[in-house]
């Protein structure tokens, strides 16, 4: 998956290859699907949802440029992957689902397999988790119509927000860097997430 998807494409950052090296896709995939677990694309999850291609995940991860210290909050914890890939390579992770029975499976998982550097939270992502803020990295892994209002304010100074945006069909994976009172914007790729559900998301 690494030699194939990732080192021939434009994933360059050494730490970003190795946690993706380190997590085992197939552990976050349900049993009918494992045999495709390391295959270029999205996988079903059940309830609606899919866990990421595997070269999304190391392109969003790579975009928030991650040391090793930083406190980095995550929007939609599926099946938990992109957050054991993120624990990896932060200091601690915050992840948010609305769906209560992923958010357990998920927790049950990062608890057999050690990773202590993860708190899951039920709700509703869009509002991101206040309670943590500000975050030095914020990921979001479904597709909101616009940037919620939360994760600006949210977010550290400096610091990095990745995020789908678009419609519910399609979408464009955006970058925005804070510096100060400004936040940059950078345009990467078009993409096809699940929508982002909540206040300052998609009606469900």
């Amino acid at each position: 998956m690494v030699e194939e998807q990732l080192l021939r494409r434009d994933i360059f950052d050494e730490r970003v290859l190795s946690a993706m090296r380190g997590v085992e896709r197939h552990l976050f995939v349900p049993l009918e699907h494992r045999h495709l677990a390391y295959a270029d694309g999205p996988l079903p999850i059940g309830l609606g949802q899919t866990i990421s291609q595997p070269y999304i995940v190391a392109l969003m991860t790579q975009l928030l440029h991650l040391k090793g210290t930083e406190i980095v909050l995550e929007v939609g914890t599926g099946s938990g992957y992109q957050a054991a890939v993120l624990a990896f390579l932060a200091r601690q992770v915050h992840t948010v689902e609305r769906h209560a029975e992923l958010a357990k499976d998920a927790r049950r998982l990062f608890t057999d397999l050690g990773i202590d550097n993860i708190q899951v939270h039920i709700g509703d992502g869009s509002l991101g988790l206040q309670d943590n803020a500000p975050y030095d990295g914020i990921l979001v892994t479904a597709a909101a119509p616009h940037v919620p209002k939360p994760l600006y304010e949210q977010l550290n100074d400096p610091g990095r927000l990745v995020i789908p945006v678009g419609s519910r069909y399609g979408q464009y994976l955006e970058c925005w860097k804070r510096e100060g009172q400004d936040y940059i914007k950078e345009s990467i790729t078009p993409v096809a997430f699940v929508p982002l559900i909540g206040v300052h998301g998609w009606e469900e």
